[in-house]
């Protein structure tokens, strides 16, 4: 029996398609991310999208075969593989049939294996590396339920994020809140960019004056009597 969470809103994906992990981490009081390990298969893999879920026994991936068949177009794959790097728990052949299926991305908590046919295929997979070592499959493990992926707990229909930085997990009660306060991070963190660089512009021609030192700096240096 499938028993996916319901995808979350468009207008939700959309929203966190225009923020990155850092943003929704700060968001959430910088918590979050899953183990600094996690990272993307290649330079330039995102994923957002909603979280379903697989815990699989050490090395083995009967249930993660499983999972991605379960999956479809919205959802980001999200595996505890207990962090076993020992054995690779999938390869370009689950790979493509994640993508053909329409999987959003896949996220590991372990190895996986062929890292240049996964850098080439264009499909979003984070894991904590590489390695040949095939896995078993012969289960148990179990399918659609909380785990913990990195470190992190995950439920199903959470807001998964992932880029270069690594994985956001936003608990689906918590989504609007960690949006908006994202958003507004990104819109402060434009306008400094801006301030920046038009400061380093005068700078250069010779104009002197002004500061760029953040407001916040300042009141928190008294509490040191600087």
């Amino acid at each position: 029996m499938n028993r996916l969470a319901p995808l979350l809103s468009e207008e939700i994906v959309k929203r966190a398609r225009l923020l990155n992990t850092t943003l929704l981490s700060d968001a959430m009081g910088c918590t979050g991310s899953m183990d600094y390990k996690i990272k993307p298969v290649a330079p330039g893999m995102r994923v957002v999208g909603t979280a379903m879920t697989v815990s699989l026994r050490p090395g083995d991936n009967l249930f993660l075969h499983q999972a991605i068949y379960d999956g479809g177009e919205g959802y980001v794959l999200v595996a505890d593989g207990k962090g076993h790097t020992a054995n690779a728990y999938l390869g370009e052949l689950m790979a493509g049939a994640a993508k053909a299926i329409g999987l959003e991305g896949i996220i590991i908590d372990g190895c996986v294996r062929d890292k240049e046919t996964l850098s080439e295929l264009g499909f979003p997979i984070f894991a904590k590396g590489f390695i040949p070592n095939g896995p078993l499959k012969d289960g148990p493990g179990e399918l659609h339920t909380a785990i913990s992926c990195g470190g992190v707990s995950v439920q199903p229909g959470d807001l998964i994020v992932g880029d270069e930085d690594g994985v956001i997990v936003v608990p689906k009660n918590k989504i609007e809140d960690a949006l908006e306060k994202a958003e507004k991070k990104l819109s402060y963190e434009q306008q400094r960019m801006d301030t920046i660089a038009a400061f380093e512009e005068k700078r250069k021609q010779g104009i002197a004056g002004g500061s760029i030192e953040p407001p916040w700096l300042r009141e928190k240096m008294k509490e040191f009597g600087l």
